[in-house]
């Protein structure tokens, strides 16, 4: 379970269920099923209505991946490409093609077996390139879905709204006070789940799955800028420093720590490895 996740969501539960126990004489006032049907059943018909039904069912799978702690191996991934480069230079393709099927990252091991297979260094970084693109545009496509509900939810929330106060004016001739207290609470309740199910629930998670795709963008660019080295003929030595410099860039997005690489005499360590990078690879 991934800890930021849940804390948030139960200290956001926390604190409107605390407003209503310190605030109302009886807290089961607030709830009020058909309010709540008319909310979360109208989103999703509207969603419904937006998107495929494929893409709507695809909310699960995303909710299920927020949930979840999930790790980018960006430092597994950096070794084997170190360990690749060095077996290049070694003339070893054998050993490369083992260790290819022991690679777990899908997008990693397309790159190598581009690599190996003596693609031409511009369509092997557009092909790369255009796999990243597809994995981003889908992924924001899926975030979006939530960012609909999110609109969708207080709509829905004041549709409800009207709905009680027209019942309400209907009443108020009969002076049925009881009645017309039920239909200003519907009324207002549903204008409240709206509102809370938008900002607590469909918004935060199209902004974390719009994160952790940022954080996959960066962890495959730093993938394909390894294996355009690996192709470019660079030694294993410049391709540790150089990802060991990219993850100092983008270490706050992919929440790693490059522990001893770039530290001490990390610079000298680099420009020594540029010296050393015209090396050929066999």
């Amino acid at each position: 379970m991934n800890l930021s996740t849940l804390i948030g969501m139960l200290s956001g539960m926390a604190i409107v269920f605390a407003a209503i126990f310190f605030t109302a004489e009886d807290a089961w006032s607030f709830v009020n099923l058909p309010g709540l049907a008319v909310v979360l059943g109208g989103t999703f018909a509207a969603t419904l209505l937006a998107y495929p039904l494929r893409e709507v069912v695809n909310v699960f799978k995303i909710l299920w991946i927020v949930l979840k702690n999930e790790r980018l191996y960006a430092q597994d991934d950096q070794k084997e490409l170190v360990s690749v480069a060095r077996q290049l230079v070694q003339g070893d393709l054998i050993k490369v093609e083992d260790q290819l099927e022991q690679v777990k990252n899908p997008f990693l091991r397309t790159g190598l077996e581009l690599l190996i297979n003596n693609t031409p260094h511009q369509d092997m970084s557009e092909l790369l390139e255009w796999r990243i693109v597809k994995m981003k545009i889908r992924e924001k496509a899926e975030a979006q879905i939530y960012r609909t509900m999110a609109m969708f939810a207080p709509a829905f929330g004041m549709l409800g709204t009207l709905v009680g106060l027209v019942n309400m004016l209907q009443g108020m001739g009969e002076s049925n006070m009881a009645q017309i207290g039920s239909d200003m609470a519907f009324a207002l309740l549903t204008t409240l789940y709206g509102v809370a199910l938008a900002n607590l629930f469909f918004k935060p998670i199209a902004i974390k799955f719009e994160r952790r795709t940022e954080r996959r963008v960066q962890l495959m660019n730093m993938i394909r800028e390894g294996v355009m080295l690996i192709a470019k003929g660079r030694s294993p030595v410049y391709i540790r420093e150089y990802l060991s410099t990219f993850f100092a860039h983008v270490e706050d997005e992919l929440n790693i720590s490059d522990k001893g690489n770039g530290s001490g005499n990390g610079k000298k360590a680099f420009k020594d490895a540029m010296d050393k990078s015209k090396s050929p690879l066999s």
